[in-house]
């Protein structure tokens, strides 16, 4: 049992140097994030896909932000929800089992999947998406507060809480989330042994989509997590990991939500994510990586 928490210990320490490095160096660009996504063409959807490609929680929470104030359209919304990864991306590329090149493969796919549905979802919603324009040229040199996912201001004044502070505090939260998820399925694999595990897993190969999308409705850090530590343990296929990783957008679906004003259109976003998450989920069913 020891070694189990040894080897949890060791695989979150080494999580949490990769996931401290991606924030500490995010931090001194997240003030700029606001400004990126304000989009005023047809292009704003693939810029939004480049901008949820970061792996940082924070990027759907802005993105969710800026949307809720008219100042996104629906199409740049999702296409960052789509593209977002949240902490996988560092889990996977720490990976020394010779799986961290996965980490390519998840970016490339949710970049162009992103862009491609979020300019498809704007064509659709072209009339709605104009009072976006018009709003962004009322607003214009306005100043806005926007939050990131710890609820601290984006453009925040102090930069040891900037550059140093924040980005610690969301590292251990990470950290914390990794080991525990580690450890508890460590003495799963003790106590049930893979061959149950792996048994289990391949009699429900061919729902692996959809149970890596309801990992993925988890609006939390935690379920990227759960997500990537699982694909790199070979409990979960290829088309499970992106699957959940298409659905899962931290806390930035939450903060939809959280604004009752906007439930029919959170509901929508929320339809049109599902959907893609499944749908290329089973697409990429037969893909063994």
């Amino acid at each position: 049992m020891f070694e189990v928490f040894l080897d949890s210990l060791l695989d979150s320490l080494r999580v949490l140097a990769f996931v401290f490095l991606f924030h500490f160096l995010l931090s001194f660009f997240e003030g700029k994030i606001a400004k990126f996504l304000e989009g005023k063409n047809k292009a704003a959807p693939v810029l939004g896909s480049a901008f949820g490609l970061i792996p940082e929680c924070g990027t759907s929470v802005v993105a969710s932000d800026l949307y809720l104030k008219g100042h996104l359209t629906i199409g740049t919304l999702i296409a960052v929800f789509l593209a977002c990864s949240d902490e996988a991306l560092p889990i996977l590329f720490s990976d020394d089992g010779g799986r961290w090149y996965v980490g390519f493969v998840v970016l490339g796919l949710k970049f162009l999947i992103g862009a491609v549905v979020g300019v498809i979802v704007d064509l659709a919603f072209a009339k709605a998406n104009r009072a976006v324009e018009h709003h962004l040229h009322d607003c214009e040199g306005e100043s806005e507060v926007h939050h990131g996912c710890c609820g601290h201001e984006v453009e925040e004044p102090n930069p040891w809480k900037a550059h140093l502070v924040h980005p610690l505090i969301h590292s251990l939260k990470i950290f914390v989330y990794v080991f525990i998820i580690t450890f508890l399925f460590g003495i799963m694999v003790y106590y049930l042994g893979e061959e149950r595990i792996e048994s289990f897993l391949s009699a429900n190969y061919y729902l692996s989509p959809l149970l890596g999308t309801a990992v993925g409705l988890i609006p939390n850090c935690a379920a990227s997590v759960l997500l990537s530590t699982f694909y790199l343990d070979s409990s979960l296929p290829f088309a499970g990991l992106f699957a959940g990783l298409l659905m899962n957008a931290g806390l930035g679906m939450y903060m939809l939500f959280k604004s009752k004003k906007s439930l029919k259109k959170a509901l929508l976003v929320l339809a049109i994510c599902l959907v893609c998450s499944i749908g290329f989920g089973y697409c990429l069913l037969p893909l063994s990586i």
